[in-house]
């Protein structure tokens, strides 16, 4: 396990002075519970690290967004801590392949486990925070998190694809200039399939499918943003 934490420091770029930190930020509840020696899970770290995570977002997107209002920026903080998204970024860092498990909750597949990923995510910051300093943490977090435009735009293309490119195309071909077009409808009534396409004008930029015609468009709205953001310039994206 040594060079499974040693992988994971060189990643984050923060490395331990105090390892039994970093141990237990990776040491899952079924392991403790397990253990008769006092072994402690990473339950209270977690709780320290959400706070501390919490903090350095709403300072990094106060700064990066000085116009809008609490409420938008509360989405955009709740988008980049929200479960899913920690247990992303865990995998990203090798966070899944240092965790320590019990021997059936690795047999069950709790190494992958969302939940299981995103305390241990909160947990690692917390131990950063008590082995160095708030300066440390955010730093490790801007590494990890990468420029917060772009974690947010994919995060919104997801959740909102067609508002995310209307936003695109507005500025410059006004409001109406996208349509949505059923090319195919497939299958029996039960088990219906469309395909849908994206039109700017009349310029075919995506086309989707999906088992409802929002479905499809959404997909159609995504390949769309993909196919806008390969057209662009890097500044635009």
């Amino acid at each position: 396990m040594t060079d499974a934490y040693q992988r994971l420091e060189d990643t984050i770029g923060h490395e331990f002075r105090d390892r039994s930190l970093l141990e237990r930020a990776v040491t899952h509840p079924s392991l403790a519970q397990d253990r008769l020696d006092g072994l402690q899970s990473y339950q209270r770290l977690e709780f320290l690290g959400d706070a501390v995570l919490q903090l350095i977002l709403t300072e990094s997107l106060y700064d990066l967004y000085p116009s809008e209002r609490e409420g938008v920026l509360s989405k955009r903080r709740s988008a980049l801590a929200n479960g899913t998204f920690l247990a992303n970024l865990a995998r990203e860092i090798g966070l899944d392949g240092a965790l320590r498990l019990s021997a059936s909750e690795e047999a069950s597949g709790g190494r992958q486990r969302d939940a299981a990923l995103e305390d241990a995510f909160e947990a690692l910051v917390g131990a950063i925070y008590l082995d160095s300093d708030i300066d440390r943490v955010r730093r490790v977090l801007r590494r990890i998190y990468g420029d917060l435009t772009v974690r947010l735009a994919g995060v919104e293309d997801r959740e909102n694809p067609k508002g995310r490119l209307q936003e695109w195309v507005q500025p410059t071909h006004g409001n109406n200039a996208l349509r949505y077009e059923v090319q195919q409808v497939e299958g029996e009534h039960h088990a219906r399939e469309y395909v849908v396409a994206v039109l700017l004008e009349d310029r075919l930029l995506g086309s989707g499918r999906g088992t409802s015609k929002k479905q499809a468009e959404e997909n159609a709205a995504r390949e769309a943003l993909a196919t806008l953001r390969q057209d662009s310039p890097p500044s635009e994206r």
